[in-house]
């Protein structure tokens, strides 16, 4: 798979994040990423990189073939609109990163373009997002090159976009949930003796751990737990009074609250 330049359009916290990524897995090389900010003082680092930084959204679409679009959702069309002369979709392949930002919107702003949609979450500052992708227009060899690409940092999934509320919530938003059960798991940590730093390492690692477990030898939840559950043992008492208290109830109750929040606004 040939390399492409990317032009990353929002030179901000997610645009970074996606920048470093591809650098650091060797994806792409300093000088086939272009990104964009009006601000270019905060790209130094990537600068100092090989990064090409530019002010003129012009110069780094005409120049790429990747566009990825990472602005904040009130001024996407309005970006896109100014610059939509600049787009060929011949050539161009257009990913949107940007929450609640459909693939219609983009269409109804550059017709005709292969469109790409990325719901990506914040661990994809050190490369370990869950991306959820949907398109359209988009050749199967288009849709592999961004699936690759998406895949240097982190895991992706294709999801039918009328999913994409649901996983901004399940795997933008459950970045926030997992860190508050983790949050909570070191108050009680604290609570029963350690002190807050061996806390935070135990807790931390062990929520890794267990979701590696279910990565790596794909599992179900409950295939694991049955495993440390013992007759009469500590694990189940635990288990047992956190659902007498309403822990599983209370998260699915959350999630769709969050969800609930998104399509009614």
């Amino acid at each position: 798979m040939s390399a492409k330049k990317i032009a990353i359009i929002g030179g901000g916290n997610l645009g970074t994040a996606i920048a470093q990524g591809l650098l650091k897995s060797g994806f792409s090389k300093p000088s086939d990423i272009t990104i964009t900010k009006r601000n270019v003082s905060t790209l130094s680092a990537l600068r100092d990189a090989g990064v090409r930084i530019e002010t003129d959204n012009d110069i780094a679409i005409r120049e790429s073939e990747i566009i990825v679009v990472a602005l904040k959702p009130y001024n996407v069309r309005e970006v896109l609109q100014e610059f939509r002369a600049s787009f060929d979709p011949s050539r161009h392949i257009l990913i949107s990163v940007v929450t609640g930002v459909s693939i219609e919107d983009l269409e109804n702003v550059v017709p005709g373009m292969a469109v790409v949609r990325a719901m990506p979450n914040t661990a994809i500052a050190i490369q370990e997002s869950i991306t959820c992708i949907s398109h359209k227009h988009a050749t199967a060899e288009q849709v592999q090159y961004v699936k690759t690409m998406f895949d240097q940092l982190g895991a992706t999934v294709s999801i039918d976009e009328k999913l994409m509320d649901a996983a901004t919530v399940l795997g933008a938003c459950g970045i926030a949930f997992a860190l508050r059960f983790i949050r909570a798991n070191i108050q009680g940590g604290i609570e029963i003796g350690f002190d807050v730093r061996t806390a935070n390492l135990i807790a931390a690692q062990t929520v890794k751990g267990a979701a590696e477990l279910l990565i790596r030898e794909n599992r179900h939840p409950e295939e694991e737990i049955d495993k440390v559950t013992t007759p009469k043992g500590c694990t189940i008492a635990g288990l047992n009074e956190m659902e007498h208290q309403g822990f599983s109830s209370s998260l699915i109750k959350g999630i769709t609250a969050s969800y609930n929040k998104i399509v009614k606004d």
